[in-house]
């Protein structure tokens, strides 16, 4: 991938997201008339819910609640569920609009309202009636309602950011946008807006007036991009493990809410949001950035040891280390169960002399420090060395820093615990001079991957040094607070039949038991296969959000606020970290290629939509697989679209392997492409020549 394609990603065409304090005023609405404030008690309206679904009815039990008359009219029959709630059900929107509402609400879905709209019988209604959406959408819907109402209605287009599901609990501190598109100059029109808004006022929501090009601009970087993360980890079948992480349970969290929610409403913030597709986009790009950053690394590595004098000759299947060339039997491993470790300690602040251990961190970067300060106040002895002098904040922990290895190990350490990083560790442990410690010292690792460490001690370490391998599932960061209920994954790989020897590996782990881990003993081989499938995604999708320069919106979802929280996260880890999770777990490439093909399956189902959506416009025969051939001409316009097609040819045609995506106000300029690939048809703002 060139230069090119990365600075694409942040180009000036990048959303601009401020906060609610300093919105774009170009793009907010103001309004001239008279400023009357939202009232807390206001009267109660007459308010009429047209699409009474999911959505539809949990409105209408707060309106409910709140003692507004609620009447109700859906294509299904919902008459026993309304009348449970306490609404009036419609079956003939006839008779509904003869009971002369104050309020129409427009709860119906994105595709289907322009048609539910113009069904209506608007001439039974009273001429200023308040016409209000919920579309997650504002543009589309804000040009329909001006279209097809007459000009004395009243419009309001809102989009409350949250759903039966988000809001079960109540709508506190949940946010509601709205732009008042269109109200009258009566006092009691602007009255009755501001007694509608004043609902969700009264439930605590955030209250944001903004325009709605300024809504659907945010809602493509924030929305959208949740709904579409949301629907790739569907697709991969993601299942809690014995060791989630809190990253990981956040994105288990984000894909429940999104099951929620249909394809329907998907393909509506997508057909219907002019700026999802170039965020669409950005995602693909951001993606191919990061597999090709990958793959340059790996590249790298392998000509290193094609090439490099001190490896010449080696054959790469040799390697145990490498992804993709890994030991054959590691994939055939079978899954142990996982099993139960029982703390019996006593947790006390301090131990008795023969509990005290002498443990020795190699690697006293900021993961060494933070174990560190929890074995000194356990009262252990902790001895450190790294290539870094880190001997002032050694001190100030009470630790005993070494800045020379040979006199660390000339301590006879009880346990040697490796906090290196994942790519530095097999040339860490080759330099220690193992001749200089106890014949029976017990090494432990901390890495996120275990196969690589397992295999790495037991090949270079004498066979009379014990090896624990470990992974305290935390970090400084989330496990800031304490270590209460977090996971530490370990597996005793080696420990003498010595029962003092065996009593020093579990007085090692009582250190994690006693601070409330949850302690789970797993096989390094069945660890990895649940890493690869948690801590890898949740790192990868941190990484490809992080390459969007994602922020915070006036209008967070919770489901964009949990994203946010993981580009936070994974923002603190080194590249190096997320490059070892991936070249030393052996499922780590099978699962960036199941995310690779979910995604692609994802964008499949969109353009086979709008596929289905331009059959109909262009030829009006969902049949025919061919959609038009232009001709005479460089021009042709897409009926009821405001987008055209520049091409380059005399005659050209389009196919289900060469789809055109268009929103209204985008040009495009067509190749003949058929070769399978990606699209042929790229947006352009401009009728510009596309290479």
């Amino acid at each position: 991938m060139n230069s090119s394609l990365s600075n694409s990603l942040h180009s000036s065409k990048a959303l601009q997201i401020r906060s609610c304090f300093t919105l774009n005023t170009s793009l907010i609405t103001t309004n001239s008339k008279p400023n009357i404030p939202i009232s807390i008690s206001s009267p109660t309206l007459k308010i009429a819910i047209i699409g009474f679904g999911n959505y539809g009815q949990h409105l209408a039990k707060t309106l409910v609640a709140q003692g507004h008359t609620v009447l109700a009219h859906s294509k299904s029959d919902h008459s026993r569920i309304a009348r449970n709630i306490g609404v009036t059900f419609f079956s003939n929107p006839n008779d509904l609009c003869e009971q002369h509402p104050d309020v129409i609400l427009l709860s119906t879905s994105i595709t289907s309202t322009e048609q539910v709209l113009k069904s209506l019988p608007l001439q039974k209604l009273k001429r200023s009636t308040l016409f209000v959406d919920v579309l997650s959408v504002k543009e589309f819907a804000k040009n329909l309602l001006l279209d097809v109402l007459p000009p004395d209605f009243d419009i309001i287009c809102s989009h409350p950011m949250f759903g039966p599901q988000s809001g079960k609990q109540g709508w506190e501190n949940l946010f509601f946008a709205y732009e008042k598109v269109r109200i009258g100059n009566e006092f009691s029109r602007i009255q009755r807006c501001n007694d509608f808004l004043a609902i969700f006022e009264r439930e605590g929501c955030k209250m944001v007036e903004m325009s709605c090009q300024e809504h659907d601009k945010l809602a493509a970087g924030s929305q959208f991009v949740t709904h579409t993360v949301g629907r790739v980890l569907d697709m991969l079948g993601l299942q809690s493990t014995p060791i989630n992480t809190k990253g990981y349970e956040s994105l288990l969290n984000l894909v429940e809410n999104t099951r929620g929610d249909s394809f329907e409403l998907y393909y509506g913030l997508f057909m219907y949001n002019k700026s999802a597709l170039e965020m669409l986009e950005k995602l693909d790009l951001a993606f191919d950035e990061l597999r090709h950053e990958l793959s340059s690394r790996l590249h790298d590595v392998v000509k290193k040891q094609l090439f490099d004098s001190k490896v010449r000759g080696k054959s790469l299947q040799e390697k145990s280390y490498q992804n993709g060339a890994a030991i054959a039997t590691s994939l055939n491993t079978p899954r142990s169960q996982v099993q139960p470790y029982e703390f019996k300690g006593k947790i006390s602040e301090t131990i008795d002399d023969s509990s005290r251990l002498k443990i020795a961190i190699i690697g006293f970067g900021n993961f060494g420090q933070f174990l560190a300060k929890t074995f000194v106040s356990q009262g252990h002895s902790v001895l450190a060395y790294s290539r870094t002098d880190y001997s002032d904040v050694a001190q100030k922990l009470g630790v005993s820093y070494f800045s020379d290895a040979e006199d660390l190990c000339e301590e006879h350490p009880d346990v040697i615990l490796l906090c290196t990083s994942i790519l530095s560790t097999e040339k860490v442990l080759k330099s220690l001079p193992l001749h200089r410690l106890k014949r029976s010292t017990l090494f432990v690792d901390v890495l996120s991957v275990k196969e690589f460490p397992r295999n790495l001690f037991l090949q270079n370490l004498p066979p009379d040094f014990d090896i624990l391998c470990t992974h305290p599932m935390f970090g400084p960061e989330s496990g800031k607070n304490g270590w209460k209920d977090l996971a530490f994954v370990f597996d005793k790989v080696r420990t003498g039949s010595d029962e003092n020897r065996t009593a020093r590996c579990s007085r090692f782990l009582d250190i994690f038991g006693q601070e409330g881990c949850r302690m789970v003993e797993m096989s390094c081989a069945e660890h990895d296969w649940h890493a690869a499938g948690s801590q890898f995604i949740t790192h990868t999708i941190g990484r490809v959000l992080e390459k969007l320069k994602l922020e915070s919106t006036p209008i967070n979802t919770k489901g964009y606020e949990t994203l946010l929280k993981l580009v936070e996260n994974t923002a603190g880890d080194s590249f190096d970290l997320y490059y070892g999770l991936f070249m030393y777990n052996v499922n780590a490439m099978e699962q960036l290629e199941r995310l690779d093909l979910a995604f692609e399956s994802l964008k499949k189902q969109l353009f086979g939509r709008l596929h289905g959506f331009f059959q109909r416009q262009l030829v009006g025969n969902s049949e025919r697989k061919e959609l038009e051939t232009f001709s005479n001409g460089n021009e042709a316009v897409l009926p009821n679209w405001d987008a055209k097609i520049v091409s380059p040819k005399e005659n050209f045609q389009l196919f289900w392997e060469n789809s055109v995506v268009v929103s209204p106000g985008m040009k495009i300029e067509v190749l003949q492409d058929k070769s399978g690939g990606r699209n042929g048809a790229k947006v352009a703002s401009s009728s510009e020549t596309v290479n």
